[in-house]
C-alpha cells in the first residue's frame, strides 16, 4: 500500500466534501479509512497516541462529527456505554457481540424482510438498519 497515494486520496476526498484537511484531521482520517472498521473516539485517541500523535478529545469528537455530517462516517449507537463511528458508509447491517463489544458487518443481502410496517403519514423510508445482538454461549 502506497502511503503517499492514500494520503493524497484522503486529502482530495476531504477537500471535495468541503473539509479543510488540517494535519490533525488528516491523521484521524488516515487511521479511520485504513480499512472498514468501527471505532470509538477513545480508541482513536489511544491509537494516535501510540503513533506519537497527541490530539485532544474535543478535536477528535469535533472531527468525527464533521466527518459524519459530511457523509464520510456513519455514527452508531448500538451500545449504551459508547458511541461508535463506522468507516463503512455503504448500506449494511451489524452483529453486536454484547459481551465483547465487537461489531461485525453484515451484507444487506444476508438479511431478508418479507414486510415492513406502514410508515407514518407524510414520511418516506430512508434506510433500514438492523443490529443483531448476540452473546457468547455460556456467558
Amino acid at each position: 500500500m502506497d502511503h503517499a497515494n492514500d494520503r493524497d486520496r484522503i486529502q482530495a476526498e476531504l477537500e471535495r466534501r468541503g473539509i479543510q484537511a488540517t494535519a490533525q484531521r488528516m491523521r484521524i482520517a488516515e487511521l479511520l479509512f485504513a480499512r472498514d472498521q468501527h471505532l470509538t473516539a477513545e480508541q482513536i485517541i489511544e491509537a494516535l497516541a501510540g503513533q506519537g500523535t497527541r490530539v485532544s478529545k474535543a478535536t477528535v469528537y469535533n472531527t468525527l462529527n464533521l466527518f459524519a455530517e459530511k457523509g464520510l462516517l456513519r455514527p452508531l449507537q448500538v451500545d449504551p456505554e459508547r458511541g461508535l463511528f463506522d468507516s463503512n458508509t455503504r448500506p449494511h447491517h451489524h452483529i453486536h457481540v454484547e459481551d465483547t463489544g465487537e461489531l461485525i458487518d453484515v451484507a444487506p443481502g444476508d438479511v431478508e424482510f418479507s414486510r415492513l410496517p406502514s410508515l407514518p403519514p407524510g414520511t418516506e423510508s430512508v434506510a433500514v438498519d438492523v443490529v443483531i445482538r448476540v452473546r457468547r454461549q455460556g456467558s
